[in-house]
């Protein structure tokens, strides 16, 4: 499942996101990120794949 994470954290991050951390503050973070730049959305949802708990 972890692979899968990844795979999603560098083309859709918000599904990694959602994966992860569910519909939290997070997942509406990593949303912004991802609309005001790709970059940025896929770094975050590699660290909250690398460091947050499934819930």
């Amino acid at each position: 499942m972890v692979i899968l994470k990844i795979i999603a954290s560098i083309f859709l991050p918000p599904l990694a996101a959602y994966l992860q951390v569910g519909i939290t503050t997070h997942f509406w973070i990593n949303l912004a990120l991802t609309l005001a730049g790709g970059v940025p959305g896929m770094v975050h949802a590699l660290w909250l794949v690398f460091t947050k708990r499934s819930e």
